[in-house]
């Protein structure tokens, strides 16, 4: 990509005042944004060469808790560094913090190696792997959030509980409704773009509060950071704001849950792979075998699309998230959704990815499947006619995260496409949240069971 702001323009800017901070920032296993605020001059007087980070921070949860049973790094090897090397590519302004720039940083280990389980290397690796097949990738993705009407310190002393969106009724494509949001959204927009991420605009989405951004598709290392780095805008323009948002896929079992699909197609020399205008649909045949992967493989993948307990309450019948891993033309209720039939813009949407995914860990584990099917010249079955939640013979993801844990730790694709260190470390990931959650006692059981059991 072309850097936003470029190391030159960064120095004069450090020397005229105007910037006087960079972030120097990561990403972790759960998509945030962590790292140091450096001093601008500290910054490219030498820091741009290299700065480093607890190692626990990729082998960390929700909580920043330092959980037993990684191999990577544990109380008995010291929790030593890592190195992180700012990519410059990725140098950019922050608009909505005054006097700031960021950088996204690499993920080394002290012999200059990328940690294998960073999620920009997970990716990286499978798109070495599709230059070496002689193809390219062109992804986006969606992003779903709602917002409240409190800030989040007035929600947590409340024990986020009588939570109120801010808006009252379903704004799916509302005008009137999401007028009354401009404050945030339109901040939110306008801020990206000057900071180089290509928004393309912003819309209510099928339930109150709730609200999509949509970023212009592009080579899947720039979707995953514009993602990353809109989703944190996102959350600290709001808090600007005194408003709340949040991610999380299912914060009421009343309510629409959020999701984040991710469209793709595959690409050589500027000319789609997966048109093919003799054929049904415009689906060329490598298109077919990359779905057909897409779908077999579904269930090995699905913890990196679904990585908490919360994300599977999401998938229920009649809310749009789907449970199954039927295609369809153009079918919102199917888990992957062929877009664009027809025309060189063609491209299969997947539609099980909710708001909590990582899209770096999210995007590898699709491509690593769609090209097993190429490799394995998987055949793709006939595409899903009505209603899938009530269509019969169709295979589905797991129930629970329980059941996608397993599903990772016996995945032989994952494993031969990440490695087993990989897999193993974001085994571990799933089992320690199913652990956390199983030693909760929940406000449901008290309620339900205090005085009937």
């Amino acid at each position: 990509m072309t850097a936003p702001l470029t190391f030159d323009a960064l120095k004069k800017q450090v020397a005229d005042g105007s910037i006087d901070t960079v972030l120097t920032v990561m990403v972790d296993m759960q998509g945030r944004l962590m790292g140091k605020r450096m001093v601008a001059q500290y910054f490219v007087d030498g820091a741009w060469e290299e700065t480093h980070c607890c190692n626990y921070l990729l082998a960390t949860d929700l909580e920043m808790a330092t959980p037993d049973g990684y191999a990577s790094t544990s109380w008995e090897s010291g929790y030593g560094d890592y190195v992180m090397k700012p990519d410059l590519d990725t140098l950019r302004p922050v608009p909505w913090l005054e006097g700031t720039a960021m950088v996204l940083c690499d993920v080394l280990d002290h012999h200059g190696n990328d940690v294998s389980h960073s999620p920009r290397a997970v990716l990286k690796k499978q798109l070495a792997r599709l230059a070496d097949m002689g193809m390219d990738a062109m992804m986006a993705t969606e992003l779903e959030f709602f917002l409240f009407e409190k800030s989040l310190d007035e929600i947590r002393a409340d024990g986020f509980q009588d939570l109120q969106p801010i808006s009252a009724y379903n704004e799916d494509y509302h005008i009137l409704q999401t007028t009354k949001e401009e404050h945030i959204m339109r901040p939110i927009r306008n801020h990206l773009i000057a900071a180089g991420v290509p928004v393309e605009g912003s819309k209510g989405e099928a339930e109150a509060g709730q609200e999509e951004l949509d970023i212009k598709y592009g080579a899947p290392l720039d979707c995953a950071d514009h993602h990353t780095i809109a989703k944190h805008a996102i959350k600290e323009i709001a808090w600007g704001a005194g408003h709340a948002v949040t991610f999380l896929p299912k914060w009421h079992h009343e309510k629409v849950g959020s999701s984040s699909h991710v469209h793709q197609s595959l690409w050589k020399d500027g000319t789609s792979l997966f048109y093919d205008a003799d054929k049904p649909h415009g689906m060329s045949d490598l298109m077919r075998s990359y779905i057909a992967g897409m779908i077999k493989y579904a269930p090995d993948y699905t913890y990196f699309l679904a990585p908490y307990i919360n994300s599977y309450k999401r998938f229920q019948k009649g809310t749009f998230a789907p449970t199954g891993t039927a295609w369809s033309v153009d079918n919102r209720t199917a888990g992957f959704r062929l877009c664009g039939e027809g025309t060189k813009a063609v491209r299969v949407e997947c539609r099980i990815g909710g708001s909590d995914m990582n899209p770096y860990l999210a995007m590898a584990a699709q491509l690593a499947a769609g090209l097993k099917g190429v490799e394995e010249n998987l055949e793709l079955g006939a595409p899903l006619s009505g209603d899938a939640y009530a269509a019969k013979n169709v295979d589905h993801i797991p129930a629970n995260l329980r059941d996608a844990g397993e599903a990772l730790k016996a995945s032989k694709m994952l494993r031969e496409a990440f490695g087993d260190d990989v897999v193993d470390h974001y085994t571990r990931a799933a089992t320690w949240e199913q652990e956390e959650f199983d030693k909760v006692v929940t406000d449901y059981e008290i309620a339900r069971g205090f005085e009937r059991a």
